[in-house]
């Protein structure tokens, strides 16, 4: 009977043995996955961020090009307005001789 306990103390220190073993390998691991998983938010988060600077930029872009293409449309607009001013003085004069002449 001795014999059979202590066969059971063994049985249960060497299960003791490997539960303490599982554990710590366990306990090991878990700064491993951390890193990983803390490595993988730091990627995500950089190629958010560079997503989100590429958008705008391009933003800041295309609002440049729409400011150039309003201003020069803008100095053409004056250019035609001067243009048609001229001709309209002009337009006005030849009308006027028309008019007198014909009276």
């Amino acid at each position: 009977m001795n014999e059979k306990r202590i066969q059971q103390v063994l049985e249960i220190e060497k299960q003791a043995q490997q539960v303490h073993d599982a554990a710590l390998r366990e306990a090991q691991q878990i700064p491993i996955e951390a890193e990983q998983k803390a490595q993988a938010l730091l990627e995500k988060a950089r190629a958010q961020a560079q997503e989100q600077a590429r958008k705008l930029a391009t933003s800041a872009e295309a609002d440049a090009e729409s400011a150039r293409i309003l201003a020069e449309a803008e100095q053409k607009n004056k250019k035609t307005e001067a243009l048609a001013m001229s001709n309209f003085d002009r337009a006005v004069s030849h009308v006027i001789e028309q008019v007198i002449g014909r009276e």
